[in-house]
């Protein structure tokens, strides 16, 4: 599938899907999908929690804007991210929110901290 960007074994991000997109990530062995959207974005999908649990998939939407994403936030999302069955596809509306969390979560499961993590995330334009 084109739209999804393996990021490593547990993890994957992609811009919005489709519910028909839905059956081939089931079908590629991952486990989860986080959906970063908001109720009121383009491409929003009204049955995605209802699809993605009748294909088996866990399905946990945690709405969040680029402007808040913060240390409170990222943490929560962490805690989530480390919580749900892998491997995970991580979406929102164009990908890069799905970037900046991956990276983040990366950068923080390998003992840098939030702040330096952060820094790095604002330099590469991701929020």
């Amino acid at each position: 599938m084109n739209i999804v960007r393996k990021i490593n074994d547990e993890l994957a991000i992609a811009g919005q899907i489709t519910l028909d997109q839905l059956q081939q990530i089931a079908d590629e062995g991952y486990k989860s999908v986080l959906n970063l959207c908001l109720p009121d974005e383009t491409g929003w999908l009204a049955d995605e929690q209802e699809k993605s649990k009748f294909l088996g998939l866990y399905y946990l939407n945690l709405p969040t804007k680029p402007e808040d994403i913060n240390h409170q936030s990222t943490l929560q999302i962490y805690q989530v991210i480390t919580e749900l069955p892998k491997p995970i596809l991580i979406h929102c509306d164009n990908s890069i929110r799905s970037a900046a969390i991956v990276l983040l979560y990366i950068a923080i499961k390998q003992g840098i901290t939030f702040e330096k993590a952060f820094e790095k995330i604002i330099s590469l334009g991701l929020i």
